[in-house]
């Protein structure tokens, strides 16, 4: 069982690394309104990746990066259903647990003699119905 909860532990790390990955790969790609700027000037910015911009590499990436979280997500989402098929579904399918009756019956005076100390006290007390 130990296994499992490290493997669910990994995955969800990954689950927040791919996310912070994809969200950054989305924020820095280009718009389809950047392309009608670089006609005025504004693309020599984007000539590190070549001729052609960053379009391609950057398209192949966040693919790749949605296939992981994707996959991911629904392996996570199967462990989490196996997790959720071992509890009890109800309370009532939980064993019960033993009461002892001599214990009750022994806090009964203590309570009963904690709330006359409260009646003889000097505050003044609620007005009960």
């Amino acid at each position: 069982m130990e296994t499992m909860e490290t493997v669910h532990t990994l995955l969800f790390v990954l689950q927040v690394l791919v996310a912070v990955g994809l969200i950054g790969i989305i924020l820095v790609q280009h718009g389809k309104g950047a392309d009608a700027g670089a006609a005025f000037g504004s693309g020599s910015s984007s000539t590190v990746f070549g001729s052609q911009g960053s379009g391609n590499f950057m398209t192949k990436v966040t693919t790749v990066l949605v296939v992981i979280f994707l996959s991911n997500s629904l392996f996570l989402a199967y462990l989490a259903s196996n997790n959720m098929n071992e509890a009890p579904i109800s309370l009532l399918d939980q064993p019960e647990i033993a009461i002892e009756q001599d214990a009750i019956e022994q806090d009964i005076p203590a309570i009963i003699e904690e709330q006359t100390e409260i009646q003889d006290s000097d505050l003044p007390s609620l007005p009960t119905e």
